[in-house]
């Protein structure tokens, strides 16, 4: 299973928090208010009510005080039906706003947070594990839009619902008032004691659930290796561990909330008990009417209502934070590589490129004094030194751990040196933004990535306005057109996901169409031969010496039956350049390349020697 310390939250409840994720939100912001406004009413409607009913009980019904009336009962009627009418409409609307809100919030956070997901570098996703990534995108950004959704709905009534009731009590009787009140500072501390251990508690959830969900996205995408290596009861006991550990942090969580609840409806009861027998004891002697003592009941039970209300808002904030701290640490992640104002300004960012300002690239490529380590790890490449000339091939191989991949890697910019320079055309690569560099950019990797839909969705997502007849020249020039036309439905026949429906070697011809399509003047094959066999190998080898020619082109490859027709070869080891030649010139040698080359060859020969015998047993 894949271990991975997320970082961990220890501040307290935290307003700037919940106004950075608003930030987010502006769109928004007319809606909230309108929500704001919504509850207003809403809450002053319920304040009405009980008013309506002490003029109702002093007025109309008889009483020691009063003999009763029924004049002025057909007004009263419609007014209370007009009320009643204008709180329904404003529930209506406030539910409305609220769904649409939420959706809305959902739909925001999540496009924002895919668009940083596409500005980050690779190194970025080289420390964060995919599950963590979905976690965030899925379930974390769904529990906030809900508490911007809804709990800001709720919190919206409850502060006016509170202050209007605090007022009218005041207007009452100022004396009961002012002892019913005396409950908010214990409950306020009891607030802020269970406030912290909840956040903590739900702090624990989310972290666990984004292991739960990274357990998952292993689990899939692992399922053949974890049947070969018979490891299902072990996998088992190990996502068990994680979901105990989800569970007990779920139920203290819930715990915590469910006995603050309590304490807050008991305190609220032992107010409304004083109201009701003070008030009680008042209408004995005359100093009150009885309308006016249940509308105090009334207002006292309204006032703890919101109270308890805004205490369970509080609780469920604290769930949210939790997601709302994940949420805003990838919204707010900045990214180790990115492009100055500067570059900005003369050539555009990602999203907003400015190619009318694009230099052609020609495809000369120079390493000046480069050194290289990544943020955890010992140095990978000690001032190297190297220059390629526009449409040269570079052929580069050597043991595993040498650097070959982080020469391409930082040729590409996926990653920057730590020291020195790279020149692409004469001038340092940081000049020029990331976009146009990674746009001239031909990359097919050992493991070919296929994305769900037709074959030729697949190639063209090298660009997306290419032709039908432009798909299919490239897939020409690779000698892939044979088996795509044996398939059912030729160029439109589903991939599957991730290419599921294809072998590796049929995968690998999609995607260096896809990379020829684009037209790169700089092209990497990163072992793109030693996934396949060797009849593919063939066919991708035919191909290769046309898609190269006049590109410059980078070799990484295990198999040096591919390197041998480059204009340069370099064994790298231990992160210099430790030869340097032709194939026939590093033969000649007899040094390290030499030493690779025979060895191998001997592998092969052993190989085909042994696939006779067994023909022939």
């Amino acid at each position: 299973m894949q271990q991975f310390d997320e970082q961990d939250y220890t501040q307290r409840f935290s307003l700037s928090l919940w106004r950075k994720i608003l930030l987010y939100t502006k769109e928004y912001y007319p809606d909230l208010c309108k929500l704001g406004a919504t509850m207003a009413v809403t809450a002053g409607c319920d304040v009405v009510f009980p008013l309506m009913t002490t003029y109702a009980i002093d007025h109309f019904i008889p009483n020691l005080d009063h003999p009763g009336t029924m004049e002025g009962l057909p007004g009263f009627i419609g007014v209370y039906l007009l009320i009643l009418a204008i709180q329904v409409a404003s529930i209506f609307y406030f539910l409305y706003l609220g769904g649409k809100i939420e959706v809305g919030v959902c739909y925001t956070i999540r496009k924002q947070a895919f668009r940083k997901l596409q500005e980050l570098p690779f190194s970025y996703y080289d420390r964060m594990p995919v599950g963590y990534l979905m976690s965030r995108m899925t379930s974390d950004t769904q529990r906030l839009a809900d508490t911007i959704g809804w709990s800001m709905l709720d919190l919206a009534w409850g502060t006016v619902m509170l202050a209007a009731a605090s007022v009218t009590m005041l207007v009452l009787n100022w004396k009961m008032a002012l002892m019913v009140m005396l409950v908010v500072p214990p409950l306020a501390l009891v607030s802020w004691w269970f406030q912290q251990r909840i956040l903590k508690a739900y702090r624990a959830v989310r972290k666990t659930n984004s292991k739960i969900t990274g357990a998952f996205n292993e689990g899939i995408m692992g399922a053949k290796t974890t049947n070969t290596l018979v490891r299902e009861e072990m996998n088992m006991e190990e996502f068990t561990e994680l979901t105990h550990a989800m569970k007990k942090s779920s139920v203290r969580a819930a715990s915590l909330s469910a006995v603050y609840l309590p304490i807050v409806v008991a305190l609220g009861s032992v107010a409304t008990a004083y109201a009701l027998w003070k008030g009680g004891s008042a209408v004995l002697v005359g100093g009150m009417t009885l309308g006016v003592l249940q509308a105090f009941i009334n207002y006292t039970v309204q006032f703890f209502e919101p109270i308890r209300n805004v205490a369970n808002v509080f609780a469920e904030m604290q769930s949210a934070q939790a997601a709302a701290e994940r949420v805003l640490t990838l919204l707010e992640t900045k990214p180790d590589i990115v492009d100055t104002p500067e570059v900005e300004e003369k050539f555009g960012d990602n999203f907003h490129p400015k190619k009318e300002n694009w230099p052609a690239l020609h495809g000369d490529v120079e390493f000046c004094h480069v050194d290289f380590q990544y943020k955890e790890g010992e140095k990978v490449l000690s001032d190297f030194n190297l220059k390629i000339k526009a449409g040269e091939t570079i052929a580069l191989v050597g043991p595993t751990g040498a650097g070959k991949s982080t020469v391409v890697n930082l040729i590409c910019r996926f990653y920057e040196p730590t020291a020195g320079e790279i020149k692409i055309d004469g001038v340092n690569y940081k000049e020029r933004s990331q976009l146009w560099l990674q746009s001239n950019l031909g990359y097919v990797l050992q493991e070919p990535r296929l994305f769900s839909g037709t074959i030729r969705d697949n190639i063209r997502y090298a660009r997306l306005d290419a032709t039908d007849e432009e798909i299919e020249a490239a897939a020409r020039m690779l000698n892939a057109e044979s088996f795509i036309l044996r398939m059912d439905k030729g160029y439109d026949t589903d991939v599957g996901e991730g290419g599921s429906r294809l072998s590796t070697g049929e995968k690998q011809l999609i995607s260096f169409a896809r990379a020829l399509l684009a037209d790169p003047r700089i092209f990497v094959l990163d072992e793109a031969t030693s996934s396949v066999d060797t009849q593919t190998e063939q066919i991708i080898q035919q191909a290769i010496s046309k898609v190269l020619k006049g590109r410059t082109s980078f070799i990484i490859a295990h198999r040096l039956s591919t390197v041998r027709t480059a204009d340069r070869i370099l064994v790298i080891d231990d992160g210099k350049i430790k030869e340097m030649g032709t194939h026939q010139e590093l033969l000649r040698k007899k040094g390290a390349y030499y030493k690779l080359y025979t060895n191998q060859f001997q592998e092969e020969q052993a190989m085909e020697i042994l696939g006779k015998a067994e023909e022939t047993a």
